[in-house]
C-alpha cells in the first residue's frame, strides 16, 4: 500500500496552489509524498513493444542509475525506417525530456509520421527518450521502494543535480558524441537550470526549449472550474456524448488543434506520478515569481542544505551566449505564459543572435506541442531544420 500522504491530481497540479487560501490540499509538513497517482495503463508490455516496434522502428531499453540511487528507464530509437536512414553512421544523438506528470510516451501520442521522435529518427538522428524518476517505467531504486516516503523526497532540483547528469553521461558514453537536447515544459526548466550553473555543457551540442518554463509569475488558470475539471475529467471523458477535446484549457490555455482521439490516448498513459516536494517547488515559483532552489521555509533547514538562510537562485543570464538554442512558445499557453517567456528572453538578450532561434505560434497552448494535428509542420519541421544546420 502506498503512503497515506498521496493526493490524486491531474495534468497541471501546480496551478492549484497558485491561490493557497482557496484550497486545503496539504502535503506532509516535511514536504515528502507522492503528488499524483499514476493513470491506469494498458502498456504493460513496455513502450518499445507497444509504441515503437509496432510502428516499424528498432527500439532498445536502457537503464541509468543516478548518484542518489534512482533507476531510470531510457528508450533508444537508433535508426529510422527508411533504407537511407538505416545506413547512416555516426548519427547525432538527441535526448528528449518530458514535462511534469508525463513520461516518454507523451512524445509519441501522434501517428509515427507526425510525432517528433520518429521524425528525428527518419532524419538521421539517434533518438533517446528518458522516463523521469517516479514514473511508471522508472520506479526503481537501489535501496528504496516507491512505497517509502523517502523515495519521494525530491524536487526538480534533484532532477537537475542527478537525473540529467546521469542520462547525459550515459548517452555520451554510448554514442561518443555530444548530444542535442529537446525538452518540453519542466524538461526545459531542468536543462536551463543546469546550463545556468555551467553544468553538462561539455556534453551538450544544442538545446531546444518547447514551452519553456523558467518564470511562472504570470501563469493563469480558471480556478473556479477546478473541482469539475480536475477530479472528474478522466471519468466524464469516457462518456461518448461528452467532448473532452478542450479538457486541458483551464490549465494549459486553449489548445487550438487537439482531436478528441488524442485526448483519449493521453488518458491511457497519463498523468504520471511526481513528488509532492516537486509540486511545492513549482508552486513556490508561481507564488513568488522567483527561480530558486527549493525553499524549506526555515532558515536553519536552508542553512543545513545550502549554507545560507535563503535558497540559491538559478540565474538565467548565466546560460552561455554561444550555445545553439531553439526556443518555441505558444501565444495561448497559460502555463508557459507569454509574459514569463518575455522575462526569459530578456535574460537571453545578449545571446549570440546567430545561435538562437525564437519561434512563436500564436494559436498554440501547452499541450499543442505534443498533440496538435499540425505540430509536425508548425514545430517539429522547424526544429529539425534548426538541428540540420548545426555543425
Amino acid at each position: 500500500m502506498k503512503p497515506l500522504n498521496t493526493i490524486s491530481l491531474n495534468y497541471t497540479i501546480l496551478l492549484i496552489f497558485c491561490a493557497p487560501n482557496l484550497f486545503c490540499l496539504k502535503a506532509p509538513s516535511n514536504g515528502i509524498g507522492e503528488a499524483a497517482l499514476a493513470a491506469q495503463s494498458s502498456d504493460r508490455g513496455g513502450t518499445c513493444k507497444s509504441m515503437v516496434e509496432r510502428n516499424g522502428y528498432d527500439c532498445e531499453e536502457h537503464w541509468v542509475i543516478t548518484k542518489d540511487g534512482y533507476v531510470l528507464n531510457v528508450l533508444r530509437i537508433p535508426l529510422g525506417r527508411f533504407v537511407g536512414c538505416r545506413k547512416a553512421r555516426n548519427r547525432p544523438p538527441v535526448l528528449l525530456q518530458h514535462g511534469m506528470l508525463l513520461d516518454a510516451r507523451s512524445w509519441m501520442l501522434l501517428p509515427p509520421k507526425r510525432s517528433l521522435p520518429f521524425n528525428l529518427a527518419d532524419n538521421g538522428y539517434d533518438v533517446w527518450l528518458v522516463n523521469s524518476r517516479g514514473t511508471e517505467y522508472s520506479e526503481g531504486h537501489t535501496s528504496l521502494n516507491n512505497y517509502d516516503p523517502a523515495y519521494w523526497n525530491w524536487s526538480w532540483d534533484e532532477l537537475v543535480a542527478y537525473d540529467l547528469p546521469a542520462t547525459f553521461q550515459y548517452v555520451y558514453n554510448q554514442t561518443g558524441q555530444k548530444l542535442h537536447f529537446v525538452g518540453h515544459s519542466q524538461g526545459t526548466l531542468m536543462v536551463m537550470a543546469a546550463m545556468s550553473r555551467d553544468q553538462l555543457l561539455n556534453m551538450l551540442r544544442s538545446a531546444a526549449l518547447l514551452c519553456p518554463i523558467a518564470y511562472l509569475r504570470h501563469t493563469t488558470s480558471l480556478l473556479s472550474r477546478f473541482i469539475t475539471d480536475n477530479f472528474i475529467a478522466e471519468i466524464i471523458c469516457r462518456i461518448p456524448s461528452v467532448d473532452c477535446s478542450n479538457m486541458f484549457t483551464p490549465y494549459t490555455g486553449k489548445n487550438c488543434c487537439i482531436k478528441r482521439s488524442k485526448t483519449e490516448i493521453f488518458l491511457d498513459h497519463q498523468p504520471q506520478p511526481t513528488a509532492m516536494k516537486n509540486v511545492i517547488h513549482m508552486c513556490q515559483m508561481v507564488r513568488r515569481g522567483t527561480l530558486t532552489m527549493y525553499d524549506y521555509n526555515d532558515c536553519d533547514e536552508n542553512i543545513k542544505h545550502y549554507g545560507q538562510p535563503t535558497p540559491p537562485a538559478y540565474n538565467m543570464t548565466c546560460i552561455p551566449n554561444d550555445l545553439p538554442i531553439f526556443l518555441s512558445y505558444g501565444g495561448a499557453d497559460a502555463l508557459s505564459d507569454v509574459n514569463d517567456v518575455k522575462l526569459l528572453l530578456d535574460c537571453l538578450k545578449h545571446h549570440d543572435p546567430g545561435k538562437i532561434v525564437v519561434h512563436c505560434i500564436e494559436s498554440y497552448a501547452h499541450a499543442d506541442y505534443l498533440m496538435a494535428e499540425k505540430a509536425k509542420e508548425d514545430v517539429y519541421d522547424p526544429l529539425i531544420a534548426f538541428l540540420n544546420k548545426l555543425p
